[in-house]
């Protein structure tokens, strides 16, 4: 049993191209900058930036801000060299699989569908939420949720995933000019929100810039799980503020920023990847940093950060009720919805491409990975993960478990950010249209900031985290590895060694243990 035995690239390759398993290019560079925009600009700058601000960082929740960016763009840059050497669909799970191995590979693609199906519940509820209360505003009643027994049924949930799952069905290119309208719309609102903003700013607001570090008047079992992991193993008292709420906002506010991981997901839809990926992928980017960063310094100059923190669940709403601008606040909560309309696109498409690569590796049953033969969708498939996030989504506490999202996330920024490395190695006569520069450094600093920035999250989201690996784990060795395409392959290839060599396998692998062992892995790994 090889569990680190890897798939070629050429492989990777030619299994995109499988009749009744292969998608159509049709994104342009356009397509992903508004992609990553519409999965990115959504709960983060509407809502994690005002909790980040009133419960870890105060005004410094800019310099949060700031972190996180800094952070997703050197991880970026490692999926934008992958993604160019490797334009297929899957993202990092294809990525490890190409360096690191089989058993990696799966474990990433695991954390990716905890990433993205974790996402996409909890925003589609928030959605169905921000919905009642635009209802609200123009005098409308109407419930979050209706009783179905003794089970709140979150009906918005439904209807949003229900919608954008038929889109998905019907093409990505259409899905994609929808999205584009959705997100010019919702960064007019955030615009909106800038310039009405700051003309509320007061300076004094700004200071203290940092607020010194204050115990959280906890130490029962409860502070402590909600302590981030890495004050639990230095032994530091539950706390907030200062220096370390900075890093701890940061953590927190990178869930802003996971669409363009989900991005490089669509790297198999782009016509002419080498070119079009890295340029969609920063422009993007960089749109949405410029974004927070002008939101944040609106925010913290509004209102002090301690009225924020008096809240139970801080919004940029908030900060405009304290001003007494309520026009605004009902411009907000409209942007909201808007905005969270296309974050759940985005991320049903994701989750539908990482579940398809590993189908089509065998890892995940095969018949997900059937294609429509007219609009070269996965139906089945984009069917199966709009039911699956729906009800979640309708009828349980998902919104508990939002920091399972940004841990899912920086898992995968790690493990590719070392893989860049492994593939440099391994391939030296590769040449991707975009490479991390600086050699070496900047894929390590990008690795141990997304490490740093995982020990800053809290107690709880790690012991979910080993739970859900240990199910992963579980999973793999009880059926992907035993229904694993590259395990039969190897198997084929070891057998036509054996049986040309004239000898059983047992006596092949111990006359010739060089032959028996790695010409099959040759034939598969470099192909």
């Amino acid at each position: 049993m090889n569990l680190f035995r890897t798939k070629s690239i050429e492989q990777s390759m030619s299994d995109a191209d499988e009749p009744g398993r292969k998608l159509k290019r049709s994104l342009s560079s356009w397509d992903l900058m508004i992609m990553g925009v519409a999965v990115a600009v959504g709960a983060g700058i509407f809502s994690v930036g005002a909790k980040a601000a009133a419960n870890f960082a105060g005004p410094a929740v800019t310099l949060s801000f700031a972190i996180a960016a800094v952070t997703c763009a050197l991880a970026i840059m490692c999926y934008a060299e992958f993604a160019t050497a490797i334009p297929v669909a899957g993202s990092a799970y294809v990525f490890t699989y190409a360096t690191m191995g089989e058993l990696l590979a799966w474990i990433i693609g695991w954390n990716l569908i905890l990433e993205l199906f974790t996402a996409g519940a909890v925003i589609a509820k928030y959605w169905g939420i921000y919905l009642s209360k635009v209802f609200a505003l123009t005098g409308l009643d109407v419930p979050p949720s209706i009783k179905l027994g003794s089970v709140d049924l979150y009906w918005g949930a439904f209807l949003i995933v229900a919608v954008f799952t038929v889109l998905l069905v019907l093409g990505t290119k259409l899905s994609a000019r929808v999205g584009n309208i959705f997100t010019l719309v919702k960064i007019g609102v955030v615009l909106f929100v800038i310039v009405v903003g700051f003309s509320y700013v007061k300076f004094e607001n700004y200071a203290p810039f940092v607020p010194a570090s204050e115990p959280t008047g906890g130490t029962g079992a409860a502070d402590v799980m909600k302590q981030s992991f890495f004050g639990f193993l230095t032994g530091a008292a539950p706390a907030q503020y200062g220096t370390l709420g900075i890093f701890a906002g940061a953590a927190l506010v990178f869930f802003a920023f996971i669409g363009f991981d989900v991005v490089a997901t669509s790297a198999e839809e782009v016509k002419n990847p080498q070119k079009t990926l890295p340029r969609g992928i920063f422009g993007g980017l960089a749109v949405v940093t410029v974004l927070y960063i002008l939101v944040s310094l609106a925010l913290t100059g509004m209102v002090p950060y301690t009225r924020l923190a008096e809240a139970e669940n801080p919004t940029l709403t908030t900060a405009f009720e304290a001003v007494g601008n309520t026009d605004a606040a009902k411009v907000i909560a409209f942007g909201s919805l808007v905005g969270l309309t296309t974050v759940i696109m985005v991320l049903l498409m994701g989750l539908s491409r990482v579940v398809l690569a590993m189908s089509r590796d065998g890892l995940l049953p095969r018949s997900l990975s059937k294609t429509s033969t007219i609009r070269a969708t996965p139906v089945r498939l984009q069917v199966i993960c709009g039911a699956a996030v729906a009800v979640v989504a309708g009828l349980t506490k998902v919104d508990l478990l939002e920091e399972m999202i940004n841990i899912g996330t920086l898992s995968a920024f790690v493990t590719v950010s070392l893989g860049i490395l492994v593939l440099r190695k391994k391939r030296p006569d590769l040449k991707p249209a975009f490479r991390v520069p600086f050699g070496k450094v900047l894929p390590v600093v990008s690795a141990v900031l997304c490490l740093y920035l995982m020990t800053n999250l809290a107690v709880e989201t790690w012991i979910f985290f080993a739970g859900w690996l240990v199910i992963g784990v579980i999973i793999y060795f009880s059926y992907g590895q035993r229904h694993s395409r590259l395990n039969e392959k190897f198997a084929e290839a070891r057998a036509s060694v054996n049986g040309a060599s004239g000898q059983p396998d047992a006596a092949a692998a111990t006359a010739a243990p060089d032959a028996a062992a790695a010409t099959p892995e040759d034939a598969f790994t470099r192909s």
